[in-house]
């Protein structure tokens, strides 16, 4: 019994140290983020999912919507760089190699990869409507690229797995019986989901809303246009109702509201294309 709690209080300072040298901030807003994860395999696990997700999709046949998203990506890429530049930090998005396909498919989607594998699903296209509704998707997914929100995610979940383990060992030390045992276990699963993980998710959704809003900006688009692109997206009879708290999005409205925020912020770097 003895050597377990050694072994438990052992784990809990070793994990406590290595937090403390694990912690990164996030270009652009300054807010200090978990990171235990190594980037480069992180990129790497990325591009390999990103090949196998190609070679089971249909890439869509049309040349001129896959023109256009390729352009954009093309501009909303190189404002990255610019962007992290701004903050010191433009080796990071250096290493990136930007691909952008369209997948060829009626969900409402699209996602950036770490590393810069970026996917966009024609269904979402008619609710972009413009090349600068395009450009306020692409530069949100790619926000969540630079601010390394999947490494963050890795990490957090990586802690809570540690934890249930410090947990249960502390259960067993404890003398704990197996049904206060499982009622513990089950109410750490629950308090990390609702308490800390949806709310990460949440946060992680604003940062790459105002992130996104800067970079379209960047790259010749009006940043006011992110703003029409939700109002057209909370319209849609498939949004759903799940109670903010059980969501890892923002509502519709508060997003909104978010985004009306960040325009000023965005709109100091905003230069029409040409």
């Amino acid at each position: 019994m003895k050597t377990l709690k050694h072994c438990s209080q052992l784990l809990l300072t070793l994990v406590m140290a290595y937090m403390l040298t694990a912690c990164a901030t996030v270009a652009g807003t300054g807010r200090s983020q978990l990171s235990l994860v190594d980037d480069a395999e992180l990129n790497q696990a990325a591009s390999l999912s990103y090949k196998q997700l190609l070679s089971e999709s249909h890439l869509s046949s049309n040349r001129q919507k896959t023109k256009l998203l390729k352009q954009v990506g093309a501009r909303i890429s190189a404002a990255a760089k610019v962007l992290m530049a701004e903050y010191g930090r433009e080796n990071e998005v250096a290493k990136y190699q930007w691909e952008f396909n369209l997948i060829d498919s009626d969900e409402i989607n699209a996602f950036c990869m770490p590393g810069g594998k970026v996917a966009f699903y024609t269904g979402i296209l008619p609710v972009c409507e413009s090349e600068a509704g395009i450009a306020a998707v692409m530069g949100h997914e790619v926000a969540h690229a630079l601010a390394k929100h999947s490494n963050e995610r890795v990490s957090q979940q990586m802690l809570t797995s540690v934890g249930a383990s410090l947990l249960s060992i502390g259960l067993q030390v404890g003398g704990a019986s197996a049904v206060s045992a499982d009622l513990a276990m089950t109410a750490f699963a629950v308090g990390s989901q609702y308490g800390v993980l949806l709310p990460f998710s949440r946060a992680h959704e604003a940062e790459a809303d105002r992130l996104g809003m800067s970079l379209m900006a960047l790259a010749g688009y009006d940043p006011r246009e992110a703003v029409a692109l939700w109002q057209r997206m909370a319209k849609l009879p498939s949004r759903g109702s799940t109670p903010y708290f059980l969501s890892t999005h923002p509502s519709d409205s508060q997003r909104i509201k978010n985004l009306e925020k960040f325009i000023p912020e965005a709109q100091t770097r905003f230069r029409p294309k040409k």
